[in-house]
């Protein structure tokens, strides 16, 4: 196949750069016009925003856009200056560029039936003006063409079984350990996988045992209390590559990676000292019990309760949608210590300690119960309802020692484990990349490889293209923390973005497969039903998009 016409490489970067300003102007622009409408009396409204619901959702997707391309306009910057910015990467800036402006214009699916415009967000025709750049108009018309949809496809081919398709712009330390934990995922988890999601069975101890001993729970636990020290970046390759394997895989290091925070941002510095150890070894699991029935993202009006009892508290209440609660040692539990209160005033948070379980007797520990929620995906770990009457914590282990603090040091984890999310949607866009990438390289239709039909070839690429996205959009979020500033801005837009993309790559990969992928024994089955769930947990796509609207209209940021 012959190269097709591509925007030239000083042409693309300097395009993309001067794009940014116009974008910027569009960004305040939509901005101001919803502050305009939710605005009472100098301050934005919680009321009015939630009455504006669909325009502020809109608004936040396309800053999340924006943000997006000034992070990918970013990387391909870097990667030019070091000199890696190959043919790959320059259809990967190209078509990214070409199609997300052209989705700003014309409009962002929020959903499969919600498409955010810009006159939701009371932008006329006049104040869209700012569009008509011509930076911006060359890489509509030029950007995401077939020729280089098809181009970039037979690139893939070439690539394929590699670790990533195009340059991270990550260190060579962050990608030699991608490399260790791809090796580990194709030789441990991949062959395994479908067996343990078709059979829903636990993801076998002994792989968690190695799991521990490469390091995954302590990844980001500072040395002085067991862990490795790794910045978040790493965190985001090890959960790439692991969700890549099997997300319920990629998904253990979660619970460690919350608890940490929970431990590290709330605890005493006893608690740091025994827990963070424990954690890092994974010689204790943690499991985090924080939702209710009815409560959902609700947090503040969580009803179990924890009352003072000598030298215990005594927790009575419901829980529900907990992960891997069985054969867990230690529960990072949300519950009321005020019961004078209906708000997030009164939550506490407590390092519950438990007996672990198994599929014979799930919970022995005395004053706690619980059944096993069946679910579609997101197996190996399992999903319970709790239910907790009598059960007895240490007051030894109120985390911080002080009551009314929960649901503070919960909002100080929220920031990393949406950062985590984002990688394991990364992971699973990935695997859903590669299994459907080989079956179209091999099923035979008409003479030839399906690869080679345009719409098929077409899906591939863009999956590529809106993986390397999100990736960027992921690490710009993991340096923002590791660096110490709020980045509940970014690391929403990252988890926001990322479950779209890995539940588009999933739904492309099957329609790929065609009625083969409708079938259990295929992989991409699991997949798909994997990948629905990252836009529902760590928050919902609409609280996700209510929150990062939220922020902006409140701090002007971009």
């Amino acid at each position: 196949m012959t190269k097709p016409d591509t925007i030239l490489l000083d042409d693309l970067l300097a395009l993309g750069t001067a794009a940014m300003p116009a974008l910027d102007a569009l960004l305040d622009a939509a901005r101001s016009s919803m502050r305009a409408r939710v605005e009472k009396d100098g301050r934005v409204s919680a009321k009015a925003v939630d009455a504006e619901q669909f325009a502020a959702h809109s608004l936040s997707w396309t800053a999340t856009y924006i943000e997006a391309l000034r992070q990918m306009n970013r990387w391909a910057m870097a990667l030019e200056a070091d000199g890696k910015f190959g043919e790959i990467e320059h259809l990967i800036l190209q078509i990214a560029f070409g199609e997300y402006l052209s989705q700003l214009v014309g409009g962002i699916p929020m959903s499969q039936g919600e498409i955010a415009r810009l006159q939701d967000l009371g932008l006329d025709h006049e104040a869209q003006q700012v569009m008509l750049n011509p930076a911006v108009k060359t890489l509509m018309q030029k950007g995401n063409t077939e020729p280089a949809r098809a181009r970039l496809c037979t690139l893939m081919q070439e690539r394929a079984g590699v670790a990533s398709y195009g340059t991270t712009g990550l260190d060579d330390e962050l990608e030699m350990i991608r490399d260790q934990f791809r090796r580990f995922a194709d030789d441990k988890v991949v062959p395994f996988a479908h067996e343990w999601h078709l059979k829903d069975e636990f993801i076998p101890m002994e792989l968690i045992h190695e799991m521990a001993e490469l390091g995954v729970f302590g990844l980001t636990i500072p040395e002085e209390y067991g862990g490795f020290g790794f910045p978040k970046s790493a965190m985001c390759v090890v959960s790439e590559e692991l969700s890549r394997g099997y997300i319920g895989v990629g998904s253990l290091g979660t619970r460690s990676e919350i608890a940490a925070e929970l431990i590290l941002g709330g605890g005493t510095e006893e608690q740091k000292q025994k827990w963070l150890p424990l954690i890092s070894s994974a010689e204790k699991l943690p499991t985090a019990v924080f939702t209710e029935p009815n409560t959902g993202s609700d947090l503040g009006s969580l009803r179990t309760r924890a009352v003072r009892d000598g030298d215990d508290y005594v927790v009575t209440g419901n829980k529900t949608w907990i992960t891997h609660a069985a054969r867990t040692h230690v529960m990072t539990l949300l519950a009321r210590t005020d019961p004078a209160t209906d708000n997030y005033a009164g939550l506490s948070m407590f390092l519950a300690e438990k007996t672990p379980g198994d599929d014979a007797d799930p919970f022995p520990t005395k004053g706690m119960s619980g059944g096993e929620i069946e679910v579609l995906g997101y197996r190996g770990m399992k999903e319970y309802e709790l239910g907790f009457d009598g059960f007895r914590v240490k007051a030894e282990n109120l985390l911080g020692g002080v009551e009314g603090q929960g649901f503070k040091q919960l909002m100080q984890t929220f920031e990393s484990a949406r950062i985590q999310t984002a990688a394991r949607a990364i992971g699973v866009a990935q695997s859903a990349m590669e299994i459907a990438l080989k079956y179209a390289t091999e099923r035979k239709q008409f003479g030839q490889s399906i690869i080679h039909f345009p719409r098929v070839s077409s899906k591939l690429a863009m999956m590529a293209v809106e993986i390397m996205v999100t990736r960027q959009l992921t690490y710009h979020a993991a340096r923002e923390k590791d660096e110490g500033r709020r980045c509940d801005l970014e690391a929403g837009m990252a988890k926001l973005l990322g479950a779209r993309v890995a539940w588009a790559a999933a739904d492309n990969g099957l329609q790929i497969h065609g009625g083969n992928g409708f079938a259990l024994e295929y992989p991409i089955s699991r997949v798909l039903c994997d990948a629905r769930i990252l836009n529902i947990f760590e928050g919902a796509a609409e609280i996700q998009a209510q929150v990062i609207a939220r922020r902006l209209l409140e701090t002007g940021r971009n």
